[in-house]
């Protein structure tokens, strides 16, 4: 494991890829249980928990890289990938070539598995980067009828602006200058969707498509936006204002964690399983801090209601309360390095394979769909026939289908964990 590297950081990483894999893969869309769908709008699940957890974690992994010369290279490079895995997933399902569309789709997420999950120099990942950003944009305005509606913003879109940024002020600003973005782009944006009025629309509100947010999305990207909407997107421009917030939140409980060498990192643990001096404070005071942002982020719901894919303030202290109060518990009870390889092993090798997971979770089942058997995709004909006749209720049958799929993902990373193979943008 990487020096300085938080135990309860993987696990907790780990953890929120598991739901993650969970929610997006059931066995059957329209049996899901309540808690593993997103809210219908206002209001939030577990499920909307999953996105703001990964930009957390991305705060807190930004205060744990080690800094170097060619940080800003590093930043720059690591974020153009991030941000071009989650395009080549849109880009996808537009690939056409007839006979050989699967062939060639394949081909071309092998490319950018190379291109962006590759290791090989720095500069030459930042400009190969610069040079698929460049023709993938240009793509998508070209005017070509198979790219025309290629959505550009997205969930690893996201994490990449969100990674950037946080980690431009980390290396570059000081804490009073992050703490005032913190809450600048809080109170911003609540200002701005309560009090601005939306053009075409009348005075502002939070309704669905009718929203500043949406509006906005709709007049810089239109045609590009989430296909379920077609005119505003849950990951778009202006919610990604407190998206930031979220990532900040994760940067301050980094920055804390990394305040002793004690509380939880492998040097500053007892190999035997006794707690290292400094652990339960540390936990204790993200507990307290866990619980303030929860009441914080509750109370101002009543007036700027707590809502995803809007991505309000309110929606970003909830989050952020829910992911301190679980890394407290993980603070409180990851003692030894020997106790977390020993019993959260399978949790473990998916905190340490995140992109991996994140990348071909969204083109394996695409695949399989391809896959034709009759009239149904391959992911379908096994679900009906090998699934779900085992099964009284559908939507057990569907979560069943869900933990089959994280199995067999489990089995693949225990495959890679044994022989150390770990990928990063």
């Amino acid at each position: 494991m990487e020096n300085k590297r938080l135990l309860s950081i993987d696990i907790f990483r780990g953890l929120t890829v598991i739901l993650m894999t969970i929610v997006n893969n059931p066995g059957d869309w329209g049996h899901i249980y309540a808690p593993l769908e997103h809210a219908e709008w206002h209001g939030y699940t577990l499920t909307d928990l999953v996105f703001p957890s990964f930009l957390f974690i991305v705060g807190i992994s930004t205060v744990l890289s080690k800094p170097s010369e060619d940080q800003l290279w590093k930043i720059c490079k690591r974020a153009l990938r991030i941000f071009l895995l989650g395009l080549s997933l849109s880009f996808f399902s537009k690939i056409k070539a007839g006979d050989f569309t699967l062939v060639v789709r394949l081909l071309a997420m092998a490319l950018a598995t190379v291109a962006f999950l590759g290791d090989y120099p720095l500069r030459r990942q930042f400009w190969v980067a610069v040079g698929a950003f460049g023709l993938m944009i240009g793509l998508c305005f070209s005017g070509m009828e198979d790219f025309e509606h290629v959505r550009i913003p997205g969930v690893l879109q996201r994490i990449a602006v969100v990674y950037l940024l946080v980690g431009l002020l980390h290396a570059y600003t000081s804490v009073r200058v992050q703490m005032g973005v913190f809450i600048g782009s809080l109170v911003g944006y609540w200002a701005l969707m309560n009090f601005v009025d939306v053009p075409g629309i009348g005075v502002a509100n939070l309704e669905v498509n009718k929203n500043l947010a949406a509006w906005l999305d709709n007049y810089l990207l239109e045609g590009h936006l989430w296909a379920t909407s077609k005119t505003w997107d849950p990951e778009g421009i202006l919610s990604t204002l407190p998206a930031v917030a979220t990532g900040l939140a994760g940067l301050f409980a980094g920055r804390y964690l990394q305040g002793s060498p004690k509380g939880g990192s492998p040097e500053g643990m007892s190999p035997e399983g006794g707690s290292p001096e400094g652990g339960s404070p540390k936990a204790s005071v993200l507990f307290a801090f866990g619980a303030l942002a929860l009441v914080g982020g509750t109370i101002w719901g009543w007036y700027f209601p707590i809502n995803k894919a809007l991505w309000t303030s309110s929606y970003v202290l909830v989050a952020a309360g829910w992911d301190l109060l679980l890394l407290g518990v993980l603070q409180a009870t990851v003692h030894s390095a020997i106790i977390a390889d020993r019993f959260w092993k399978p949790v473990l090798i998916f905190g340490m394979n995140p992109m991996l997971v994140f990348f071909f979770s969204g083109i394996i089942p695409r695949v399989l769909g391809m896959i034709k058997i009759g009239d149904e995709g391959l992911t379908s004909w096994i679900y009906s026939r090998g699934i779900e006749p085992l099964f009284a209720e559908k939507i057990n049958a569907s979560l069943a289908g869900a933990l089959i799929y994280v199995l067999i993902w489990a089995v693949i990373l225990f495959f890679f964990d044994a022989r150390k193979r770990y990928y990063k943008v």
